[in-house]
């Protein structure tokens, strides 16, 4: 039986989901933050989270992400006010799979079967600082719902 479990994520902030299926799963995390940034650099600012899923049973599983609040996957945006910064996720460390839920040219993660116990995956972040010459100093952030299937 696949269950799917929504957990809604500030930059994939903590949260917890119950399931109906025989396994139970659930997700913790790291933040994911820029930190400051020059946005008169050529070059880009790179950053990492670790989404930890745990079970109660072996299972296989998949782990999407939303676009957030842009409703695109290349690129997503972050705000700041009325203001924006263009960033993405990506699955791997070479950045060039757009993590996302299939759709739009973005890939999904697939695990599993999983152990009992926890299983890390990183999600790596980059805005990509030389478009942007125009970026106004401020404190950006986006909402990311984290989907787990299993």
């Amino acid at each position: 039986m696949k269950k799917v479990m929504l957990l809604a994520a500030v930059l994939l902030l903590n949260m917890l989901g119950p399931s109906t299926a025989s396994a139970l799963c659930s997700v913790d995390s790291t933040g994911l933050a820029f930190g400051s940034f020059n946005p008169l650099t050529d070059s880009t600012v790179d950053s990492t989270a670790t989404l930890t899923l745990t079970c109660d049973e072996s299972v296989s599983y998949t782990i999407a992400l939303s676009p957030g609040g842009s409703g695109t996957y290349n690129p997503r945006r972050m705000a700041s006010g009325s203001n924006t910064l263009d960033y993405n996720l990506y699955a791997d460390a070479g950045y060039s799979q757009i993590w996302g839920d299939g759709a739009g040219g973005s890939v999904t993660v697939a695990g599993g079967p999983a152990p009992l116990g926890a299983r890390e995956h990183t999600v790596y972040g980059r805005i990509p600082l030389a478009s942007q010459r125009g970026a106004r100093v401020g404190s950006y952030s986006d909402s990311i719902i984290v989907t787990i299937t299993y």
